[in-house]
């Protein structure tokens, strides 16, 4: 009974402290890009550029991928589908352009969850053909997010393949004539 009893408080334990946690996420990453602000800005603009850097769009390569309107325009929006669970089904949604500064979406989420999550990638001189790119993903989580968020560690994951996508993003526009 005592054994059955702690297995239970153990199991419990990350329930409860889920109550507590955090309902909303923001993840702030910036790299250094050797190329200059507008360039970087007209590459990140578009969605579908996200292909040659996006860990997530990249982790299947057989993502069947739906496109509605004029990429890198207000209302452009890129829905994929995947059988991989690590990609799954949704769409991103371009909501805000600022010339040469910013780009603003929303990502919708279907499967294997649902959700939303807003993200945007801001560009910033640094030095001459030297540009900052800010990338920040952020969103709200409900109860059962919390509970996997924090026994999976996502925030940490997802960290890293921003930093992973950002690395991508970096070589691709330093090493192409984008």
């Amino acid at each position: 009974m005592v054994i059955l009893l702690c297995v239970l408080i153990i199991i419990a334990i990350p329930f409860i402290i889920a109550l507590f946690s955090a309902r909303e996420y923001t993840i702030i990453r910036t790299i250094l890009i050797n190329r200059a602000q507008q360039a970087v800005f007209d590459y990140s603009k578009l969605l579908r550029n996200g292909e040659l850097y996006n860990k997530w769009i990249m982790t299947d390569p057989a993502i069947k991928k739906t496109f509605t309107g004029t990429d890198g325009t207000v209302g452009f929006i890129y829905a994929w589908e995947s059988e991989n669970k690590q990609v799954g089904k949704g769409e991103q949604e371009i909501t805000q352009i600022i010339e040469s500064e910013k780009i603003s979406s929303e990502v919708r989420f279907i499967k294997p969850f649902t959700g939303k999550a807003q993200t945007y990638m801001e560009t910033s001189p640094f030095a001459e053909n030297q540009t900052h790119l800010t990338w920040v993903f952020m969103g709200e989580l409900n109860y059962m997010m919390r509970v996997i968020h924090m026994l999976l560690n996502l925030k940490k994951a997802l960290t890293k393949d921003i930093d992973t996508s950002l690395e991508q993003l970096k070589n691709n526009l330093e090493t192409n004539d984008n």
